[in-house]
């Protein structure tokens, strides 16, 4: 359980995991609920707690670029470095009790093994919270998994250090990096409570430049995180750094959590963010959250054929010929592995025998107890 990314100082511990560098004093933790300090030793306290299981289509992170049509095993766990007020995952990332069932690394590479074949699971996911605030266990699992042919994963709000961009780069395959209302400073300061997003993009050109697969997802939402023109700032922030590689997903927002009382995104809305993308030279422009669209399937940038075609997280056709190249006119496309047909089309939850735990911080010490028979 003892983490790595953090330095002592006199009186308390600096977290690295993220942005924020919480200065933890004894017997507390940090903004993420998980990260505690213990006798002046960094303690990463949701260590293999799980209270989300399940195989996922790998489109559903969204990875349409990283083994489209293939599965992830994507699991959650609780806390979280931001603080969204829309947040679909609210129950799990804003919750600051220590909660799941108790899961060890190489438990987890089984029930990947187990369904590897059935269901073309072909990497394993930290998904539903932040993953940057355990990096550490993801680490765990990469050295056992990546022995059994699967790669590692993170949807990610790419809040992070230097030190964690450092860590992470040296097992991370894939990275989906959400960012929100466009990368509006204020919208950041108010709605997520970080004071910008400078970090995220430095994180964003810091994994692309050590090989990291990246896709980039930003939430609009009406009113408060629209904007057109920091629509086209982020677009041409994202194709400086990733070139003919660069993609973006615009997701359309529902109402959730505190911000309720705002409707769904538009389709005209988002319709014009693709457009900025594109005139800002994007390659791969897609919405998301709207099935059926158009933009859901994946174009060739050089003849505009589809190459891979999407209906929800369902890959219905590949054109795609030897090399990852355009079947149409040969292009090189922006793809890692190979794509095929999907073989589910929807998350599948896994349960297991465990019984759930709490951990709690008694006397400077991690106490579990079991909260059900």
């Amino acid at each position: 359980m003892k983490g790595v990314l953090y330095v002592r100082e006199n009186d308390h511990i600096t977290c690295l995991a993220c942005a924020r560098k919480c200065k933890i004093t004894k017997n507390l933790h940090g903004f993420c609920g998980v990260r505690y300090n213990l006798n002046n030793e960094l303690i990463v306290a949701n260590w293999g707690l799980f209270v989300a299981i399940a195989i996922d289509p790998i489109e559903k992170k969204p990875f349409y670029h990283f083994y489209p049509g293939h599965s992830a095993l994507s699991l959650g766990t609780v806390g979280c470095s931001w603080a969204c007020k829309y947040c679909q995952n609210w129950d799990i990332s804003q919750r600051k009790q220590l909660i799941g069932i108790k899961l060890e690394p190489e438990e987890i590479v089984s029930i990947a093994k187990s369904r590897k074949e059935l269901y073309d699971v072909i990497t394993i996911t930290f998904t539903y919270n932040e993953p940057s605030i355990y990096p550490e266990y993801s680490y765990e699992v990469a050295k056992i998994a990546k022995k059994e042919g699967f790669y590692i994963s993170w949807v990610s709000n790419g809040y992070l250090t230097e030190e964690a961009i450092e860590f992470a780069s040296k097992f991370l395959d894939a990275i989906t990096i959400d960012i929100k209302g466009n990368a509006n400073p204020r919208f950041a300061k108010k709605y997520i409570l970080i004071n910008n997003y400078e970090p995220v993009l430095e994180a964003l050109e810091e994994l692309y430049k050590k090989g990291v697969h990246i896709e980039i997802t930003d939430l609009v939402i009406p009113k408060i995180g629209d904007r057109l023109e920091d629509a086209r700032n982020l677009s041409k922030r994202i194709h400086d750094i990733m070139g003919d590689n660069s993609n973006i997903h615009f997701l359309r927002f529902y109402p959730n959590y505190k911000l309720s009382d705002i409707p769904p995104t538009s389709i005209n809305i988002l319709e014009k963010h693709t457009q900025v993308a594109k005139e800002e030279g994007i390659s791969y422009v897609y919405i998301g959250n709207v099935l059926g669209h158009k933009l859901e399937h994946t174009y060739c940038p050089e003849c505009g054929n589809i190459v891979i075609k999407r209906y929800g997280f369902l890959v219905d056709e590949v054109n795609i010929g030897k090399n990852n190249r355009c079947k149409f006119c040969g292009y090189k496309l922006y793809l890692e592995g190979h794509a095929k047909r999907s073989r589910i089309t929807s998350p599948m939850y896994i349960e297991t025998n465990k019984i759930p735990i709490m951990r709690k911080i008694v006397d400077s010490e991690i106490v579990e107890v079991k909260l059900s028979n």
